[in-house]
């Protein structure tokens, strides 16, 4: 038997028994819902099967396959995915449902080249659906993909990782084989310490037989990332009620529809700038009280450094655009990770 082939064949053998069970799933050999693999692998993008699960679960109980979610409101779907990050997912989303309820009569293209022609999906997820949800041959490598790969054959570098991936791919059960190795990399070859005891792989291994497991994947330099400033303005105001105590209310604004953390709701912020803006484009006229703390957070090519300053609303003498949000309800405004740490920060000092 070739040898390469040979390492399909384990592997395959050991996800039968060891497959983890997860809500957008099928079990081995057998085929899933193409709309969860499809919602699974753009959850799952730079996130944490721990935390996509109970987000997942709640998504589909509520827009439960692509007719509903093509019908549903972009700014309560926006609403949903926050604290997931990479909010352009969520819009291609909405987006992809429409055009496949308008041109596949509401059902997911089988092929990877007719599912790369649908808004947001690229490469990874054309590959991913197409193996997992549909039985096509298709070579389907994400982070744990590449780690296991690349410690297999020592191989350095996308291109080589791909290639060796090609060659390991089966004809039959490819989506299966890309699950075994997604289950692998985050249970056995882990980037640390990897447990090579028992691996299925162990023998095969090129890494593993030098003692190099942890020089595997070669990561390129990382780039320093450039540096932005701003302020979050917190504008609260109170409101009585004949029926109990004065409610606190926040101020939010819908961030432009177009551009970073497009069309979520958001606490003001002035523009991000190369350096500290201060009070600059506060949202209303208030005695504004800047705090003696900051806010970071960190974007794919720029990390952000946020001041944070406090005011109270004046309704007789002051105009302020934007919506008026219980602070006590404010978890459920759906505000993306920035805002959530800023949210929190200021109410440690309230």
């Amino acid at each position: 038997m070739d040898a390469k082939r040979s390492i399909a064949d384990k592997l395959l053998d050991w996800y039968d028994r060891h497959a983890r069970t997860l809500p957008w799933r099928a079990p081995p050999g057998a085929r899933a819902d193409p709309y969860r693999v499809w919602l699974s692998e753009v959850m799952l993008q730079q996130t944490t099967v721990a935390t996509v699960q109970p987000r997942f679960e709640a998504w589909v109980a509520r827009w439960p396959d692509i007719a509903s979610l093509a019908a549903a409101d972009e700014a309560e779907v926006m609403a949903a995915w926050a604290g997931l990050g990479y909010y352009a997912r969520a819009r291609n989303l909405v987006r992809a449902a429409k055009v496949i309820a308008a041109d596949h009569g509401g059902r997911l293209p089988e092929t990877e080249a007719a599912l790369r022609a649908l808004p947001g999906l690229g490469d990874y997820t054309a590959a991913a659906v197409a193996a997992i949800a549909f039985g096509q041959r298709a070579v389907v490598i994400d982070a744990n993909v590449e780690r296991v790969v690349s410690r297999l054959f020592c191989a350095a570098g996308k291109p080589a990782v791909r290639a060796a991936a090609e060659q390991v791919t089966p004809d039959q059960r490819a989506g299966d084989l890309a699950q075994a190795m997604m289950d692998l990399g985050s249970t056995i070859c882990s980037p640390r310490r990897p447990k090579c005891l028992l691996c299925p792989l162990a023998d095969d291994c090129a890494a593993h037989r030098a003692g190099m497991e942890e020089a595997f994947p070669v990561k390129p330099a990382k780039k320093a990332r450039p540096a932005r400033f701003g302020t979050i303005f917190w504008l609260e105001r109170e409101m009585g009620a004949a029926d109990s105590a004065n409610r606190r209310e926040l101020l939010l604004v819908r961030r432009p529809s177009k551009g970073l953390l497009g069309g979520m709701r958001a606490l003001p912020t002035g523009p991000w700038e190369l350096s500290a803006p201060g009070l600059a484009e506060a949202p209303a006229p208030a005695d504004w009280v800047m705090l003696n703390r900051a806010v970071s957070h960190g974007f794919t090519h720029f990390t952000l450094e946020l001041a944070l300053a406090v005011g109270r609303w004046d309704a007789h003498s002051t105009h302020a655009e934007g919506e008026w949000w219980p602070v006590d309800d404010l978890a459920s405004a759906g505000l993306p990770t920035v805002f959530a740490k800023a949210a929190e920060a200021i109410g440690r000092t309230r």
